[in-house]
């Protein structure tokens, strides 16, 4: 027998003899477990790998192999998606958002694993993205596929879904409460109370798997914070806006790095080879771009900024504070640059590590620049982590996980008020500028961005197809009264469809139209349809999303309206059809 039904055989077994709460339960633990181990394969690969490359002979004393890894790193990604996935390795988080409104929340199977290796090869090699995106798509991808093999419903695949980018997160940060406000805030806005406590036993375990098996090297933790003092507070809210207008800045800046690479969707190697070339080059003046970053990180906690110019061409200009203080303010710009082109290239990653990262030399920069121009005396390891949650609450749209992250990386809740304080401030400033975040905006701009909007998500379930109705009696343009008598006497509607032999909507006939003259009948013979017919208010695309249908019935005020491919009649669609319809589906995708 497979080894994969001797797996599955147990679980079947307690399918059929528990409830589906206690089923759930049991499913969010396993697929907690799951997604934990997968981080912590990725975060083992690319550590040691990066720390080959980067320290294990000071390979990186060269200054050509900061140009030269990059593109190897992410000409061999699009060589792996292209040779073994088809090159279909593509989404993010933002593919997630998309399988949970228009997939019924069936993630491929191919994404359990294929965001492993490639962004592994991609971070691994000093490409500037972050891993978190990837084990989040991995994780959600094995709670998906788990829902699929053990045939639940849409709203409990929705929930293993969740449990499994929580489980990704809290694994990643030995964050469990982070990993939770992370599924809630990004992936299910609208929740139940019960669906907590599976994503929370998922971020548990998904926590215990980080924490059992990994170094602390391997972890991104905090040995030291300042206390809060409350003096301080006017110097977080304008660190708070200046997060909030850098985070407008990291999202404009992705999309129009974006859209500048789009000529080159198709062209996959040369887009790898320039867009590596490019980020190659940026990792010649700023060697702290070169991977997660999260070293670079490190020395600003300790108070080693200086040694970030360490390999940079850029140390001739000396290592004095305010070149240090320069230095720090660009990283936090060029990182977005960077990482959009190693995403943009054909490189995988996210952009959730590298807005760790610019909000961590952001609230350097700030803090150094109030401390050197004597405004104020402020602690900069303190501002340095705050900045982090500014800028992951400004560019991810979720204050609250942001909030949570840094506290529990931090050991403690010292800083709660002035993470509050910066990621309200952030989120606030976001808002008024982009309504949507990072991930989301894309969606948004194609109509497709469902899962903040329950009745859009339920409008874009719903298709045309399954909607139109063929019993409507059709006849012909050159048919007489008589004829059409006839058809009203056999139908129990009051629209008919004028359609002509080659099967094109000539127009339509409504019976409270014709009442008077159906009467007549010395007319009957002399009459033809086509001379009763009018034209239809609208006609519906048998392609049309069911919003722009919804316009289609507001704005004629008809209460059918027909449907064709091209001018080829197929039938018509009826309010009270696509009301039934959404009154069912309502129910199915509610309380997940």
């Amino acid at each position: 027998m497979p080894l994969y039904k001797k797996y599955k055989l147990p679980l079947l077994w307690l399918r059929r003899h528990t409830s589906s709460r206690e089923f759930m339960l049991i499913s969010s633990a396993l697929v907690g477990l799951t997604a934990g181990m997968a981080a912590v394969i990725l975060k083992t690969i690319v550590h040691y790998l990066y720390l080959m490359l980067a320290y294990g002979g000071r390979l990186l004393d060269t200054p050509v192999l900061l140009v030269v890894l990059p593109i190897i790193g992410i000409l061999l990604t699009v060589m792996v998606i292209q040779l073994f996935f088809k090159g279909k390795v593509e989404g993010g988080t933002a593919g997630i958002l998309y399988s949970i409104a228009q997939k019924s929340s069936i993630v491929r199977r191919s994404k359990m694993y294929s965001y492993v290796i490639t962004s592994g090869i991609t971070a691994g090699f000093g490409g500037s993205a972050g891993l978190e995106s990837p084990i989040v798509v991995t994780g959600s991808a094995i709670g998906s596929n788990f829902g699929r093999s053990y045939h639940l419903n849409y709203r409990e695949r929705t929930l293993l879904l969740a449990c499994g980018a929580a489980a990704g997160v809290a694994a990643v940060f030995n964050a469990p409460v982070a990993g939770v406000l992370f599924a809630i805030e990004i992936l299910l806005t609208d929740i139940s109370i019960s669906a907590f406590i599976p994503l929370m036993i998922a971020a548990v375990v998904g926590t215990l798997c980080s924490t059992l098996t990994l170094d602390e090297d391997l972890l991104f933790y905090v040995e030291k914070i300042n206390d809060f003092y409350a003096g301080n507070i006017p110097f977080y809210m304008v660190l708070g806006a200046l997060t909030g207008l850098i985070s407008v800045y990291y999202t404009r800046t992705v999309h129009w790095i974006e859209a500048i690479f789009e000529p080159l969707a198709g062209k996959v190697y040369k887009r790898a080879l320039i867009g590596g070339l490019c980020l190659g080059l940026l990792i010649m003046l700023f060697p702290p771009l070169f991977g997660q970053g999260y070293e670079a990180i490190k020395l600003l906690q300790h108070d080693n900024a200086e040694l970030l110019l360490k390999d940079s061409w850029l140390r001739f200009f000396g290592t004095n504070e305010w070149v240090v203080l320069c230095f720090a303010g660009a990283l936090a710009l060029v990182k977005v640059i960077a990482s959009t082109l190693t995403l943009v290239s054909g490189g995988k990653g996210g952009n959730f590590g590298p807005s760790m990262f610019v909000g961590a030399f952001a609230g350097f920069f700030f803090a150094k620049l109030v401390n050197l121009t004597a405004l104020g005396n402020v602690p900069v390891n303190s501002f340095t982590m705050v900045g982090m949650a500014g800028i992951l609450s400004g560019v991810m749209h979720a204050p609250l996980m942001g909030i949570f992250l840094i506290a529990e990386i931090t050991g403690g809740y010292a800083l709660i008020i002035p993470l509050m304080i910066v990621s309200a401030t952030s989120y606030a400033v976001v808002k008024y500028f982009e309504p949507y975040s990072l991930e989301a905006k894309k969606l948004a701009q194609k109509g497709q961005l469902l899962t903040h909007n329950k009745d859009a998500t339920v409008l874009r379930i719903m298709k045309i197809r399954h909607l139109i109705e063929t019993e409507f009696q059709a006849i012909s343009p050159e048919a007489t009264l008589r004829d059409l008598v006839d058809v009203i006497a056999h139908s129990r509607r009051n629209l008919f469809p004028v359609v002509d032999a080659n099967g094109t909507l000539a127009g339509i006939i409504l019976l409270e139209d014709i009442r008077e003259i159906m009467f007549n009948t010395s007319r009957y013979d002399t009459v033809k349809t086509k001379e009763l017919m009018v034209k239809p208010p609208v006609l519906v695309q048998h392609d049309d999303s069911m919003a722009d249908v919804m316009k289609k019935f507001d704005t004629s005020g008809a209460w059918n309206l027909p449907v064709v491919e091209g001018d080829k009649y197929l039938g018509f669609v009826s309010k009270s059809s696509i009301f039934t319809k959404y009154r069912k589906l309502l129910i199915k995708t509610t309380n997940v």
